[in-house]
């Protein structure tokens, strides 16, 4: 028998699912936390792990998502002279308080409220990509427009 999807994870699949999208977020004994232990649970490039991370507009507070391809290293001044304004780093507990879910889990969507979102173009190199689903231990797969389409994030050159 299958187990439930813990809450975090199951949040994730309703959201998706409630967005009309037909998307299975599964939940592995290993560790996805990085980039690394993500692609080799589900057998992928490192370059096709989508990982989310949780940056602070330095201007107002508000949290912007950088959705980077696991082969890259965000460029923080690349994408600050995109959006007009500096980016700070996000501890864990404004993390958890702005988003809703803990650094190492953090998905591209099901957050709090919509965030602003950037999309490194890296990750339409491929067909598809794998996507953080709530814990450490959850991820989801999906298509690099269909990311594009359910964060309406944008595009941008964003690797150091």
């Amino acid at each position: 028998m299958k187990k439930p999807l813990s809450n975090s994870a199951q949040k994730v699949q309703d959201y998706l699912s409630g967005q009309g999208y037909d998307l299975k977020v599964i939940e592995r004994d290993d560790s996805t936390r990085t980039a690394a232990e993500a692609a080799e649970s589900v057998g992928c490039k490192v370059g096709q792990i989508a990982k989310s991370l949780i940056f602070r507009n330095k201007r107002d507070s508000s949290p912007i998502l950088i959705v980077a391809s696991g082969a890259n290293r965000v460029d923080t001044k690349k994408v600050s002279a995109v959006l007009g304004f500096k980016l700070g780093r996000a501890d864990g507990n404004y993390v958890k308080e702005h988003v809703g879910f803990a650094i190492g889990g953090i998905p591209p969507v099901g957050h709090l409220n919509k965030l602003q979102t950037i999309l490194d173009p890296d990750l339409k190199k491929y067909d598809s990509i794998w996507a953080a689903a709530g814990t450490p231990h959850a991820l989801f797969e999906i298509t690099p427009d269909a990311l594009q389409d359910i964060t309406d994030g944008i595009w941008v050159e964003l690797a150091e």
